[in-house]
């Protein structure tokens, strides 16, 4: 599994959090919402330090990040992330 952002995504993360070099963004299960691959559950931001790391993907020094214990969500799909510029906010792809 992999986590990948656009371009678009990582400017609006680094825009609108104030995200910095040496920052970390962690992806997690939300319970609610709506998702293609898990019923029930969605998937969330926020910005922490992480605590056991099982993927990550770094831009301009920003970590992004899923926490070993959010993996089952992902069902071995990778995470795209993405804008939807209607919404002005991240939408998220499995592949």
């Amino acid at each position: 599994m992999n986590i990948k952002l656009t371009d678009r995504a990582s400017e609006w993360f680094q825009s609108e959090l104030s995200l910095n070099q040496g920052d970390f963004l962690r992806f997690h299960v939300r319970y609610g919402g709506s998702s293609p691959i898990q019923t029930g559950f969605s998937l969330g931001f926020t910005t922490e330090n992480p605590i056991d790391i099982a993927i990550k993907h770094e831009v301009n020094g920003i970590i992004y990040f899923i926490e070993e214990e959010d993996l089952w969500y992902f069902d071995g799909h990778d995470l795209l992330v993405d804008v939807d510029e209607n919404l002005d906010g991240p939408i998220y792809e499995y592949k």
